[in-house]
């Protein structure tokens, strides 16, 4: 889906194509493609960089052209085995084009342009778009870390509870998740740095529009390290708890083996076809059963005092 945005007080859809403005396309068709590359003349390396989904935060120039490539948050349904993960946003430029492409679509434009509006934001040229543009990535980062430690406390709840195979599994989606973040805000972050001190984008942005992409990424860094560090952790003591949980069952049932072998002795040795002084007492059933259970019940409080049991 192609759509343009010319900038007066905020982003506004254009209905063409108009020199300067922001062409967004989203989940991109062939014939979009074939658009970039016949009307706008963008070099088909670039095309094909942004499609592969492991591609890294970079930077690179090819005959005027700039390519910048960054990894910004991406909600997948919950047909997968990861809740967040993230995904190549490319952003090409070259004197009066400005286009940013992406396999999928998000939730960060949408509201990248409400919020333009909302704002009355004023892009005065396009590596302040760049730079706005890092700046809603690391903002929605820190969102999708909000739910995703929502999400860490609820499953912390239900293993108070009940320690269960499937709150370690979300416990694990979540690791994968925050490993996808962690890897793309450091990427993110050299990638700032290395434009920062670029002199042409220097001078083109203001000096507190870079200040806030730097606190924010660095922010959204140190926010995925500490949420990491307390999943990792949980994962770690429940695990421990599910393995002191199966040996404490283990002793247990070993336990109750050992008692009731003691009453399968003794019948044994009176149920055996030889004398054994008893054969003719009427009452010998009673002391039989009597003495196996007064021997199971000392045997079970020597255990229970041995905390055996």
């Amino acid at each position: 889906m192609i759509t343009f945005y010319i900038n007066t007080i905020g982003f506004e859809v254009s209905d063409k194509w108009v020199p300067g403005c922001w062409t967004c396309i989203e989940c991109p068709t062939q014939e979009e493609h074939n658009l970039l590359l016949s009307e706008f003349e963008v070099p088909n390396s670039f095309l094909s960089d942004i499609d592969d989904n492991d591609e890294r935060p970079r930077r690179e120039e090819e005959d005027g052209w700039q390519l910048i490539v960054l990894r910004v948050p991406f909600r997948k349904n919950s047909q997968s085995h990861i809740d967040y993960s993230t995904v190549p946003l490319g952003i090409i430029l070259k004197d009066s084009v400005f286009v940013t492409i992406c396999n999928y679509k998000l939730d960060m434009l949408d509201d990248f342009v409400a919020y333009s509006v909302r704002k009355q934001i004023i892009v005065a040229n396009h590596y302040e778009l760049v730079m706005r543009l890092m700046l809603s990535s690391s903002v929605w980062f820190l969102k999708y870390l909000k739910h995703i430690n929502i999400h860490m406390m609820q499953v912390q709840n239900k293993l108070q509870q009940t320690v269960r195979n499937k709150e370690i599994v979300e416990l694990l989606r979540i690791e994968n998740s925050l490993v996808y973040f962690i890897t793309s805000l450091k990427g993110n972050d050299v990638l700032f740095y290395r434009m920062a001190h670029i002199k042409n984008i220097r001078e083109n942005c203001n000096d507190e529009l870079i200040e806030d992409v730097e606190i924010e990424l660095k922010q959204a860094e140190e926010t995925t390290n500490i949420y990491r560090n307390i999943n990792h952790s949980l994962s770690n003591s429940y695990s421990s708890l599910i393995s002191n949980n199966i040996n404490f069952t283990m002793k247990q049932l070993t336990s109750i083996t050992i008692i009731l072998m003691l009453p399968t002795l003794i019948a044994s040795l009176f149920g055996m076809n030889v004398p054994n002084y008893m054969e003719n007492n009427p009452l010998a059933i009673i002391y039989i059963v009597g003495a196996s259970v007064v021997m199971s019940l000392l045997l079970y409080l020597f255990m229970k005092k041995r905390d055996l049991f």
